[in-house]
């Protein structure tokens, strides 16, 4: 009889928790730790998931399925998603509420942190998306779980990027928050939660008051590094992780000299995470980043240079380096969107990822090894760079 009991505890314990079924108390979780992001669905590669956003700490979220070390999260009642479960930590005694509202809006700018701001009154940290829009440019951000009770939205004369802002409850549980720029180039953002209550802060970057080349803070990122040592080459050897830095160090060398305020992300052979690079870029604030990478493909034959964006309102940057770089009479292999890559991800700022060209392919490998050659890679980022600031004045 005991024995039975025993079977019964082991076999039924997991879906009892002071007396009410998983249905009756859903699991709840809040994001932890540095980078916590959302995916859009199991789907993988050598990147990882597609990234839906990333997201603030302590972000409250149901849990309605389990599956590959993720949890899946009920963002809202027609969307879901799907989250890393060591970016999570459990809420045992958290109980969902039947609705979220939002209350209160304030628009404003600082002169001291050079932006403009909204910050949202909500109920609870909820989880949150970010789409940027061009012609016109606008950023669009879902705030899922909460139904508006907004009727206050105060905006004051002291912004200076922000054209107009309002809303819209696209469903019952999603609110679309829109926010027009006075610029047409993305400048960066930022969306946070208060410490202390549960109101949304989204920090948009104003345009540099000059856009001389000398009045920016240009962020550069030798890819790889330490441990990391990325692609080899095919017939040499060499590790991109150092051909990287002897590029950065180049780019680094021209802009200063030009009295352009830079941060290299990385001067040594040192091992970095993302989440380390994202940390200290950050912690910078640049203006724009550069990272400089070499390519490699199981197939020898494929060459070439190529610019990599994710977000649509940053591509305009890799567009015109990509343009400088094909002087170098390399190959084209295209101008990527959507990319997945982690430093391609922050919103804070326009990013260009630069594959220089394939280590793989023999005759790129060549040009690599050269010395003169990585300097004309380093001259060519540095005059995209004046094209793209020439193309905004």
């Amino acid at each position: 009889m005991q024995s039975k009991f025993l079977i019964f505890l082991l076999l039924f314990l997991p879906f009892i928790s002071n007396g009410q079924d998983s249905a009756a108390h859903p699991l709840m979780v809040q994001t932890i730790g540095r980078l916590p992001y959302l995916e859009y669905g199991l789907g993988d590669d050598r990147l990882g998931g597609a990234k839906m956003t990333y997201l603030d700490s302590g972000v409250v979220m149901r849990v309605v399925d389990s599956a590959e070390g993720k949890y899946k999260v009920q963002l809202s009642r027609n969307h879901s998603a799907y989250i890393p479960k060591e970016n999570v930590s459990r809420l045992p005694f958290k109980i969902p509420r039947p609705y979220y509202l939002s209350a209160g809006w304030k628009i404003y700018g600082d002169d001291t942190t050079n932006a403009d701001y909204v910050t949202i009154l909500l109920d609870e940290r909820l989880p949150y998306r970010s789409i940027q829009q061009i012609n016109p440019s606008r950023i669009v951000i879902d705030i899922f779980g909460v139904t508006s009770n907004s009727n206050w939205i105060s905006q004051y004369q002291s912004v200076k990027e922000i054209k107009n802002t309002w809303y819209e409850q696209t469903e019952d549980d999603v609110m679309r928050v829109f926010i027009e720029l006075k610029h047409n180039q993305h400048w960066g953002y930022n969306i946070s939660y208060d410490t202390v209550l549960s109101k949304l802060i989204i920090k948009v970057k104003r345009q540099p008051s000059s856009l001389a080349l000398n009045r920016l803070k240009i962020a550069i990122d030798a890819g790889h590094g330490g441990e990391n040592i990325g692609a080899t080459g095919v017939q040499s050897g060499i590790k991109e992780k150092e051909y990287t830095l002897k590029i950065a160090t180049e780019l680094n060398k021209l802009l200063r000299k030009y009295k352009v305020k830079t941060f290299m992300v990385r001067t040594s052979d040192t091992t970095l995470s993302m989440a380390e690079r994202i940390s200290m870029l950050k912690a910078w604030n640049p203006d724009l980043l550069i990272s400089v990478h070499l390519n490699s493909s199981g197939n020898p034959h494929i060459s070439g240079t190529s610019t990599y964006y994710r977000y649509i309102g940053f591509r305009s940057l890799s567009q015109s380096i990509l343009s400088r770089m094909l002087e170098l009479k390399l190959t084209e292999a295209g101008n990527v969107g959507g990319f997945n890559f982690s430093l391609n991800g922050p919103t804070d700022y326009p990013n260009c990822l630069v594959e220089v060209a394939f280590l793989s392919n023999p005759a790129d490998e060549k040009r690599i090894l050269n010395a003169k050659f990585r300097t004309a890679v380093a001259q060519k980022i540095f005059e995209g760079i004046n094209d793209w600031l020439k193309k905004i004045k």
